[in-house]
């Protein structure tokens, strides 16, 4: 997400590419592009010992060693971002080239970290550094200033207001900015995986709705997609729209910027006023079957973020900061840790266990039927 938001920034000679899927088409096609003798790679794992992350490391290593016949230098291409020198030594990758960070660095807080390397390498350290400042300036003020004032907090009772009293059960974030094309999709893990909890910090479930569903898409396509929902549905979506003021391309005499900015203000004022059946009558030529159908309600809660100028690395950072904090508050109110994962973790261990059957004949017991029944089909399938 961040070397695409900061894409303007980047090294154009540089192609990244990065593979977090243990789908094997993500890794293969990210190396069928590839140059062994100027490709170097990063692996990112805080144990290295992550099934997923080691698969795709060793993966690579394979493509390496059989692309140089053998005589490619793992340490000189492969470098390690971890805590875990034993690991990584035993992986091959030089203690010197291993980037270490604290152990308490959770994954989806961990760009400010030694896993930033590959931001900082397309960028150039000098913005790397503005980002950590913009990141730091959003801690300071969360950190020092007055609850009434204090933009995070107040974003954060925001959601609980209408996640816990108006009962929404989903938060859209839609950027008007092609560069943040992959800004909701961040926003997901760090808010679903830190706030999707149902157990408080005294151990007793709670007694309230926790964690809501956050999704979005670069604006204007999502006026295209899922705004009719948004608009004129029987959901209650509160909305977070941001913008730049200033492009980073401002192409055809800025008229593409202005284009945006006027949907940005005009889907905003939408959603907050709407239109009344008197409204749509006195437009004229709407025969009254339809009227009910032109009636937009309103009073549709929204939030606009406005970049004053371009959004550069230290604006993201702190846009960053600013989410990562309003979720640390719905973690607050709602008295659950939004620091641990382990909703992530049943379905590892069981997919451990799966993963040695699948080379074991016939279909194991133990299972439910469903989960039986389709294991045995993809034996079937596979073997064909």
């Amino acid at each position: 997400m961040v070397t695409e938001a900061l894409k303007h920034y980047g090294a154009r000679d540089t192609t990244l590419h990065f593979v977090s899927n243990i789908d094997g088409t993500h890794i293969a096609e990210a190396l069928a592009s590839s140059d062994p003798e100027t490709t170097l790679f990063l692996i990112a794992s805080k144990t290295f010992t992550t099934a997923e992350t080691c698969t795709n490391a060793n993966t690579a290593k394979s493509w390496f060693l059989e692309k140089t016949a053998g005589q490619g230098d793992i340490a000189k291409h492969f470098v390690a971002l971890s805590t875990n020198e034993a690991e990584v030594t035993k992986f091959g990758i030089d203690a010197k080239n291993m980037f270490g960070f604290e152990s308490w660095v959770g994954g989806r807080y961990s760009v400010w970290s030694a896993i930033g390397l590959s931001v900082a390498l397309y960028i150039g350290f000098d913005n790397f550094h503005k980002f950590l400042a913009g990141a730091h300036a959003m801690d300071t003020h969360f950190r020092t200033t007055p609850l009434r004032h204090n933009v995070p907090v107040l974003a954060g009772l925001l959601s609980v207001w209408y996640s816990n009293f108006f009962n929404a059960q989903t938060h859209l974030v839609a950027p008007f900015d092609q560069y943040l094309h992959r800004f909701p999709a961040y926003l997901q893990q760090l808010s679903m995986e830190s706030n999707g909890k149902t157990i408080t910090s005294d151990g007793t479930p709670a007694k309230y709705t926790t964690g809501p569903i956050l999704f979005g898409e670069p604006c204007t396509n999502a006026q295209h997609s899922f705004f009719q929902l948004v608009h004129q549905g029987t959901k209650l979506i509160p909305t977070d729209f941001l913008l730049a003021a200033k492009s980073h391309n401002p192409v055809a005499a800025n008229q593409h910027q202005k284009m945006l900015a006027s949907n940005y203000l005009a889907q905003a004022e939408a959603l907050m006023v709407g239109k009344t059946a008197a409204q749509v009558r006195a437009e004229g030529g709407v025969a009254d079957a339809l009227v009910p159908h032109k009636v937009f309600l309103g009073n549709r809660p929204t939030t606009s973020i406005l970049v004053g100028g371009a959004i550069g690395p230290a604006e993201l950072g702190a846009l960053i900061v600013y989410y990562e904090h309003l979720t640390f508050t719905e973690g607050a109110v709602w008295d659950i840790n939004s620091f641990d994962q382990w909703g992530v973790e049943l379905g590892k261990v069981l997919a451990k266990k799966i993963l040695a059957e699948i080379d074991e004949d016939g279909v194991p017991e133990g299972h439910d039927a469903s989960t039986g029944g389709l294991l045995g089909a993809f034996k079937k399938y596979s073997s064909l």
